[in-house]
């Protein structure tokens, strides 16, 4: 595949294509994840309709996991999580 040139290439930010962002695998931005306790988890799911990146999977309208390749560690889950839950951690990524 060639690559394409300056004059080819589209203003930053701009989609092109849609259902271009699944190629964009962005979790290795990460500086911090979220730790899912499973047990204190009560299935409310704002986590999941506050996540930027969809990266939280759910199936059978239960959380399942996360999908840490698009997560960011931007932390909005946890802090979404009801103090009653507190069901997620954010921790410090040891990948580097």
């Amino acid at each position: 595949m060639k690559e394409k040139g300056w004059k080819e290439i589209p203003i930053g930010g701009t989609i092109v294509e849609p259902g271009n962002a699944v190629e964009y695998k962005t979790g290795s931005w990460r500086t911090f994840k979220p730790i899912w306790h499973k047990d204190r988890c009560i299935h409310c799911l704002i986590c999941w309709m506050y996540c930027p990146d969809e990266a939280i999977i759910v199936e059978n309208g239960k959380f399942v996991r996360f999908d840490y390749d698009y997560c960011k560690g931007c932390g909005i889950c946890a802090n979404e999580c009801p103090e009653k839950a507190n069901a997620i951690e954010m921790v410090l990524d040891r990948k580097i």
